[in-house]
């Protein structure tokens, strides 16, 4: 079954969003939305594109085991990851940055194997939080560029995490539902991620 044109529409408008944003520069990032349970079915960017200028008919649809259904190009290493967390999460959709922010932090906080936040009002941006008065503890993974290895490490954590976590030196995954709200929950983790940055130039431990 083809992929509706609404769905790539919205998915190219997404990355083109978050490149504008400076969170997946050059053919930095990887993003997919399901198109399908049964099978399973992503659409995604394809790897090595400049995620600034990727059209709706430039995305390619991928299958369970990471293969190129339709489209040109292939498909991205860290597809695997991708379909590691729509197992474990039921995400609709899987959005990976590249931040500045996310890189920095990712790898200066890898030793304590999270990042915690809190007291935050933009915390009330993920799904099932309420109150500015809570925190989350965001995953930290070593990477890895054996990516079976690196999916079985972030396996753990997926139940727990807070629709996201970071790969040391690498950036954000995050996810959600469905693209808008995976869209929402990425936009949250980068806001709050660019305040913790904020927060260590600043030397203030909050």
């Amino acid at each position: 079954m083809p992929c509706s044109p609404n769905s790539r529409t919205a998915l190219a408008n997404a990355i083109q969003n978050l490149h504008r944003r400076g969170w997946c520069e050059g053919t930095g990032g990887n993003f997919c939305v399901v198109e399908q349970r049964t099978p399973l079915r992503l659409l995604m960017a394809p790897t090595g594109v400049d995620k600034g200028s990727v059209e709706p008919d430039a995305l390619i649809e991928v299958n369970e085991h990471g293969e190129v259904l339709t489209g040109e190009g292939g498909a991205s290493a860290e597809t695997r990851l991708h379909l590691e967390i729509i197992r474990h999460t039921e995400a609709g959709a899987v959005l990976h940055t590249h931040s500045a922010n996310g890189t920095y932090l990712s790898k200066l906080h890898a030793s304590k194997n999270d990042l915690t936040i809190e007291g935050w009002e933009m915390l009330k941006g993920l799904a099932g939080i309420t109150t500015h008065q809570t925190e989350i503890h965001l995953p930290i993974v070593n990477n890895n560029q054996n990516m079976d290895e690196l999916s079985k490490t972030i396996q753990p954590h997926l139940k727990t995490a807070p629709f996201g976590f970071l790969v040391a030196g690498h950036g954000l995954y995050s996810w959600g539902k469905d693209l808008k709200e995976a869209r929402r929950h990425c936009e949250i983790h980068e806001f709050l991620l660019e305040l913790c940055w904020r927060n260590h130039l600043l030397g203030v431990n909050p």
